[in-house]
């Protein structure tokens, strides 16, 4: 396998397209079309080094559940359950990202952090967008005052048995990522 060309299909801020022409493991020409959020795709640049955006799973500690939002996708039409995420901006540590992004889409304090993934991948088939998922606690009040004009997020809280329910609804659109994490929460009944 061996990467020949890339072409950029579009030119946008925070997402672009390119076409990858590459050599299967036969020989043959292949072409493969990848999003991106890095000015040329990491498979080119070999930038793997840092993550794209953060994940933060948070254990409320006072009211030892975890911490969901519901947010409006566009993409989706509607509303997804996930955990408060953002992009990782210049010069900022995946724990500064990981603070700041929780403050602004929940009004929640990061009091401590538990576990900070390695580089995961979100759908490798269509993007190298890259992500660390962070695990940590936090305490204070929801609210929605961080938000930009463009979020509408809820944010609420879980118990294992909660978890379960939101995993099971099949009129819910949930992330993955979010899917995986609640159900290892309401199969173990603890997270931390």
């Amino acid at each position: 396998m061996e990467i020949q060309k890339i072409d950029k299909i579009t030119d946008l801020k925070y997402l672009n397209m390119f076409k990858i022409a590459y050599l299967d493991k036969t020989g043959q020409k292949k072409s493969w079309e990848l999003a991106t959020r890095s000015k040329e795709p990491k498979c080119v640049s070999g930038h793997f080094s840092e993550p794209d955006a953060v994940v933060i799973v948070p254990f409320h500690q006072d009211k030892k559940k975890l911490v969901v939002i519901k947010e409006f996708r566009v993409s989706l039409g509607g509303y997804q359950y996930g955990f408060p995420a953002g992009l990782v901006d210049d010069g900022e540590t995946v724990m500064d990202a990981s603070a700041r992004e929780l403050f602004e889409e929940t009004g929640l304090n990061l009091t401590n952090f538990i576990r900070i993934s390695p580089i995961v991948y979100s759908s490798s088939g269509m993007t190298d967008e890259s992500v660390s998922m962070v695990y940590a606690k936090c305490n204070g009040e929801p609210s929605s005052a961080g938000n930009t004009t463009s979020e509408d997020i809820e944010t609420f809280f879980v118990s294992p048995s909660e978890a379960l329910q939101l995993c099971e609804d099949a009129n819910k659109k949930l992330d993955v990522k979010t899917w995986l994490v609640l159900m290892s929460f309401a199969m173990t009944n603890h997270m931390f």
